[in-house]
């Protein structure tokens, strides 16, 4: 099939360029694409020089099918007006798409410029020295007061005032951030180790002490990330204590009266300044939905939190030695109909050599965020699956962000973390209108099977819902499935090529396993939506009452039959035979194995 690039110009109006063919076939998930054949220019270089700086570019394409609307690698189509005009005898489609190009990535932060002075900046401003000793005693059992003194309030209603408070506290976090450096791993464990088996995972804080001298950029975001995740969790137990049903959300959860009964509401507003709140660090959010770069992440935030958690735990400890009550973890949950969505197949060394090899040239990725799909990489080699399924899931978010803002000609803030205004997270993403009430474009643009899979792994409630369950603390780490870390990245190898130059892209291609997963891709379907789960259910109903022939026969048929003439009983025994053909109609035939009814009913 083929069609021509009438017109390719910008707005305002670049010259127009003319004679270039536009080959269409199919390519993942959305059908067709577009690949310009010209004098040695590939359709992304000559939108770029027609563009002349610019970021979006008019072009007028004519095809013979009802439906196009797809890429050139590097480029985003969202698609315009569209009429239908005589040629020739024929009736041929003319399309006109807006094409924005994600150009070198001139990406250099998502925070805000007050939130990147906020987490960045502000804490580092006081430059005095703080005595360790007036925060931790030579035992590790911290001094609340010191800490709890640094939080400001606003008069005359004493509400928390986030920016002195960050500022107050700077200090305080550097102390203690020097203090771990200066520790070895052994005096660590001995110092603190009891302090932390409060939480549902206490092996996890000698990872993240070590990860403070780590030479990796992202080591500190991750190790943050789990962090938060741990402390949700134990804050949830220790809500319990008192509490009937657990808040979701962690900023519900820090605001709790059961919380602050237990540890004090000073305590709780030392943690909303970190990890509660919009307006303070909000840490957790940041780093969870995608939006800070290894870079911007002050390692001394790590230690503090790490400290805090240690602090709790004495807290704890003491109402424990008031209320004589005892501390119950809640269990980790499994994550359920993983095995349905098993796909892909095992990622092999040569998928992983891909991906290296499309971090640096897919568009997909902003450069200040490689370091997190470096480590994600890292990790799966390393059988580290939970912390790899982390890493990606925030970077997956990131860079569909990037590109839901581009496909809905959104305001560049929707790219950032405001304090202000409601992040945009995958919610939004893949939401199928956005708030305005207009349609998301982002799902016409990435095809249903894409859809679909982000569905199944995020949002479905059969589905595994793996971030929300990781993010919360409800899964043990340690015992992440691969095969769940195995089918996100064979996915996020399909999306990087997505938006990866022509050359690149034949490169790849030319890998057997790489088609492969292409293929299982464009040929992706829901299996947790509600209505697979319904023919589930028809299909293992069916499969029961197979076995019905193979039940024993009453040792007295001659009564059995009297009772058969019952007439409620027949009424019972009609309703379930109208009920079992239905049931048939929408199961194959191959699992048709009912002859005790006899035969079926033509079907109208």
């Amino acid at each position: 099939m083929k069609g021509s690039l009438t017109s390719v110009q910008a707005e305002p109006g670049a010259a127009p360029q003319e004679g270039l063919l536009v080959f269409l076939r199919g390519y993942l998930w959305s059908g067709v694409r577009a690949v310009l054949l010209g004098p040695g220019s590939s359709l992304r270089a000559l939108l770029t020089a027609a563009l002349g700086g610019q970021r979006s570019v008019l072009v007028t394409v004519e095809v013979e099918r009802r439906r196009w609307a797809e890429e050139e690698p590097g480029c985003l189509a969202v698609l315009g007006r569209c009429s239908e005009q005589q040629r020739g005898g024929s009736v041929v489609r003319v399309a006109n798409f807006r094409f924005q190009i994600l150009i070198e990535d001139p990406v250099t932060t998502c925070l805000s410029p007050s939130v990147y002075d906020m987490i960045c900046k502000l804490g580092f401003e006081f430059k005095e020295n703080c005595d360790i000793n007036s925060i931790v005693n030579h035992n590790g059992e911290l001094c609340w007061k010191t800490i709890t003194n640094c939080v400001s309030y606003t008069d005359p209603d004493q509400s928390l005032n986030y920016w002195e408070s960050v500022l107050q506290l700077g200090p305080v976090c550097e102390a203690i951030h020097l203090h771990f450096l200066s520790l070895t791993k052994g005096q660590f464990e001995i110092q603190y180790a009891p302090w932390f088996q409060w939480t549902s995972f206490p092996e996890l804080f000698p990872e993240v002490f070590d990860a403070l001298g780590s030479l990796h950029s992202a080591a500190i975001s991750l190790s943050l990330m789990k962090l938060t995740s741990c402390l949700e969790r134990a804050l949830g137990d220790a809500f319990l204590l008192i509490g009937k049903e657990c808040p979701f959300l962690l900023r519900d959860l820090l605001a709790s009266e059961e919380l602050a009964h237990i540890f004090g509401q000073p305590v709780m507003d030392v943690l909303k300044v970190f990890i509660g709140s919009p307006c303070g660090l909000n840490l957790r959010n940041i780093l969870w939905h995608g939006f800070a770069s290894p870079q911007e992440i002050p390692p001394k935030y790590c230690s503090m939190i790490l400290l805090l958690t240690a602090g709790l735990g004495q807290l704890l400890e003491s109402y424990f030695q008031e209320t004589k009550v005892t501390l119950v973890h809640r269990s980790f949950v499994t994550l359920t109909n993983l095995e349905d969505l098993i796909v892909f197949p095992d990622i092999t060394y040569k998928i992983l050599s891909v991906l290296e090899e499309m971090m640096t040239k897919s568009t997909f990725i902003s450069k200040i965020m490689v370091p997190y799909w470096e480590i994600a990489l890292m990790k799966f080699k390393a059988h580290r699956f939970a912390d790899c399924a982390i890493l990606l899931l925030t970077q997956l978010e990131a860079g569909l962000r990037r590109v839901f803002a581009a496909v809905n000609k959104c305001p560049d803030r929707l790219l950032t973390a405001e304090s202000t205004t409601l992040y945009t997270t995958f919610d939004e993403i893949l939401a199928k209108h956005l708030t305005s009430g207009r349609i998301n474009q982002l799902p016409l643009f990435l095809g249903e099977p894409a859809m679909e899979f982000l569905w199944d792994f995020l949002n479905y409630q059969e589905g595994p819902r793996i971030r929300d369950r990781l993010s919360h603390g409800e899964i043990n780490f340690s015992e992440f499935p691969k095969e769940a870390a195995s089918q996100l990245l064979a996915f996020s190898v399909v999306l990087l090529l997505r938006f990866s130059d022509a050359a690149v892209l034949a490169t790849v291609k030319e890998e057997a396993a790489v088609m492969l997963l292409m293929r299982l891709a464009e040929g992706y379907h829901s299996h947790c939506h509600p209505a697979f789960q319904l023919k589930k259910q028809v299909l293992s109903c069916e499969e029961s009452i197979r076995m019905w022939p193979l039940l024993p026969l009453p040792e007295e048929p001659c009564q059995d039959m009297a009772r058969m003439e019952d007439s409620e009983t027949n009424a019972c025994y009609s309703l379930i035979t109208k009920i079992v053909h239905e049931l048939c109609y929408h199961v194959p035939e191959n699992h048709r194995a009912l002859s005790v009814f006899g035969d079926l009913p033509a079907e109208e």
